[in-house]
Parts: C-alpha cells; structure tokens; sequence
C-alpha cells in the first residue's frame, strides 16, 4: 500500500489520506481481512501527526471499511466503490453538461464543487 499526501494542497493531510485508503481498496490493493501498518508507523511515513491519520481512519471505520480495534490493529473490513463505476458517471456529467452548453473550465468548476 503506498499512501502520499501533499502538504502543499489546499485538501487537508485527513481527507488525502482518506482518499487514498478508499483508492487502495477500490483498486484492490487492499483486500478485506488486510491489516494496515500501525497508525505511529504510518504516520510517520507520512511525516504527518498521528492525529490527523487516526482522524482519517475513523472517518473509513464510519464509512464501514475499515475496522479499528484497540490492541489488534486496523483491519480494512469492506471493499470501496469500483473505480470504474466513478469514471463512467464522470464521463455522463461531462457528456450532459457539454449538451447543455458548458465548457471544459465550467465542468471542472462543477467537480471541484465551486458552481
């Protein structure tokens, strides 16, 4: 599993980190029943507060794909939305908000969730 953050985005260290766990298990490179590193172990491959991961592996274990026990680790318990079921529903928006007249920058303004 490679997680990477970018301390440099206005996305907050959680939210990257989220992200890249569910882009982990929707690819499959996580596996339900896997066991994560410990969560000092991963945060500090990270170079973030232990804080901020743990924030964003609870934020998974609302979500119901990971499972967080103490004393037993974080073990990922579901598997995430295919990817693929994502790039088709991008390729519908874009496809209806091109017939409806909008351009590429005003797309993008809908995704990043500024319109």
């Amino acid at each position: 599993m490679l997680l990477r953050v970018d301390h440099e985005s206005s996305v907050s260290l959680h939210e990257q980190i989220a992200g890249s766990i569910r882009a982990s298990i929707a690819s499959g490179d996580l596996q339900p029943g896997e066991k994560l590193p410990p969560a000092r172990q991963l945060a500090d491959g990270l170079d973030v507060n232990v804080h901020t991961l743990l924030r964003a592996m609870q934020t998974l274990r609302d979500e119901g794909l990971l499972e967080m026990r103490r004393g037993r680790g974080t073990a990922v318990t579901g598997a995430a939305p295919n990817l693929a079921s994502f790039n088709e529903l991008a390729k519908k928006l874009v496809a209806e908000a091109r017939k409806g007249g909008m351009n590429n920058d005003q797309i993008l303004q809908i995704v990043k969730g500024q319109l």
